[in-house]
């Protein structure tokens, strides 16, 4: 295996091992996908907002970002109260009537409030700049000459692992025809937005 191969493989599995965990974003892409709405405008935003951090992260801004702490302090305040808020919606689907629960159709209201909902979501989630940003970026930069290889395989990652859950998630379609199974993924999106909200707000 060549050295740039090689470089391109381990920032796939970096990128990989730190995106595949249940978090606020890939609940929101699940559902959407789930949902049948707006999924590639979802997936683009997603996988391209992170090759843009990844860049940055590779390109040495991490150590510019540090010198101002505060602003990660007020993107955990925004982010925190902005996943809180979602997290109350979520759970307020929860408990209305079952024909509200079916997969709704793409729109362009609803596409427009999933776009700027997905940029808010990524955006705003100071967890994603400590993970592509600076995490990515300081490993990146051990490989050297070979570190825009390395973030060019973390960044493949992304669109992979964005384009299958949000397009492999129709795949659930007959299991959430039943308004109990929409009930419950509300419900876990809901508990994953509150968590990750506090969570947020606890550590700004």
């Amino acid at each position: 295996m060549s050295a740039s191969l090689a470089a391109a493989a381990a920032g796939f599995g970096t990128g990989l091992s730190l995106i595949v965990a249940i978090g606020a974003q890939n609940a929101f892409v699940l559902r959407q996908g789930v949902r049948r709405d707006a999924v590639l405008a979802v997936v683009g935003i997603c996988a391209l907002s992170d090759a843009v951090l990844i860049a940055l992260g590779v390109g040495g801004v991490g150590a510019v970002v540090v010198a101002w702490p505060q602003a990660l302090t007020v993107v955990g305040w925004v982010g925190g109260l902005f996943l809180l808020g979602y997290g109350v919606l979520a759970a307020r689907r929860v408990a209305k009537p079952a024909g509200a629960l079916r997969p709704a159709g793409e729109s362009a209201g609803s596409r427009r409030r999933a776009v700027l909902t997905c940029l808010a979501m990524t955006w705003l989630n100071p967890h994603v700049y400590l993970d592509t940003v600076f995490l990515l970026g300081s490993v990146a930069a051990d490989r050297g000459q070979l570190r825009w290889t390395f973030g060019l395989g973390a960044a493949l990652a992304s669109l992979c692992w964005f384009a299958a859950l949000g397009f492999g998630a129709r795949l659930l379609g007959r299991f959430l025809s039943r308004p109990a199974a929409w009930r419950l993924l509300d419900a876990l999106v809901a508990l994953t937005m509150l968590v990750m909200g506090a969570m947020l707000i606890a550590g700004a």
